[in-house]
């Protein structure tokens, strides 16, 4: 199930379709996702604009967090941009549940560089877990 949620989700996200998202590996409360860096993510100094890096992580944090069938809303995020990234990088984030109860779930995801594995970004983020299950057409 986790699965199907997560490809309904990547196929209706308008950011991850212009993103061209990659859906890597999904579980409950896990996803690993990818993107490559184009040159119109790039800010005026060519280093990949931080909003690009962080609509990426927050859909990591969407699909992790929406695993579990059950509509999960963002309540708070931040992020750390820790090294840049450039036009051609593949960037992997990979999103973990750190705690799930009933109402509540928190996050973290780290964005690396692939290859070189290089940290780009640290996302912490927690949700508010709804009643209502995703529905999946």
């Amino acid at each position: 199930m986790a699965g199907k949620i997560a490809r309904f989700m990547r196929e209706k996200d308008k950011m991850a379709v212009w993103l061209n998202i990659e859906l890597l590996k999904v579980r409950i409360g896990y996803a690993r996702i990818g993107m490559i860096i184009r040159e119109d993510m790039l800010n005026a100094v060519d280093v990949c604009q931080g909003g690009a890096i962080f609509s990426f992580a927050d859909f990591a944090f969407a699909v992790a967090s929406n695993s579990h069938g059950k509509i999960a809303l963002a309540v708070s995020a931040n992020i750390n941009f820790t090294n840049p990234a450039f036009a051609g990088d593949r960037l992997i984030a990979e999103a973990e549940e750190l705690s799930r109860t009933k109402r509540t779930g928190s996050y973290q995801i780290k964005v690396t560089r692939e290859g070189d594995q290089k940290l780009i970004a640290l996302f912490n983020g927690n949700v508010f877990v709804k009643e209502e299950s995703v529905k999946v057409e």
